[in-house]
């Protein structure tokens, strides 16, 4: 990965539906050449999948959206956290963090009992010895 391939993931994170020909002009290419740098990215990874941020308070049947630190039992592994909680309704990102505790997801439930079930599946399935849960108030999209 070049400087140039650096610039177009910086104009696609910022609008990854902005066309090939736009692109290019943004970058000094030509139309063909952005997509073909773009499908490289993509086949060789660098560029995973394009996804659609929603703003929670647009769909009033969203519930509400979560943080929720968490610390693993000392007998589950990462691996098997992993495999457990995506397999669990509501989870919609998992990162290995550094820090007080191993892991940051993001959920969304329905509503306090809902959330309520996902924090005991998360403990009775996942591994899970401590939870911190946030809630979210308001999403500033950029």
């Amino acid at each position: 990965m070049d400087e140039l391939d650096r610039e177009i993931l910086s104009h696609l994170q910022e609008d990854a539906r902005i066309s090939f020909r736009d692109l290019g002009v943004r970058v000094g290419l030509s139309a063909n050449a952005a997509a073909d740098r773009v499908r490289k990215m993509r086949r060789t990874g660098v560029i995973r999948g394009f996804t659609t941020l929603v703003d929670p308070a647009a769909d009033s049947r969203s519930g509400l959206v979560v943080f929720i630190d968490v610390t693993l039992r000392l007998d589950t592994t990462g691996e098997q956290f992993e495999k457990a909680v995506l397999r669990l309704p509501g989870i919609t990102e998992v990162v290995h963090v550094t820090g007080e505790h191993d892991y940051l997801l993001r959920a969304r439930a329905a509503d306090a009992p809902a959330l309520d079930a996902l924090l005991r599946r998360l403990k009775r399935e996942a591994g899970v010895a401590q939870s911190n849960t946030r809630l979210a108030l308001r999403a500033a999209l950029g």
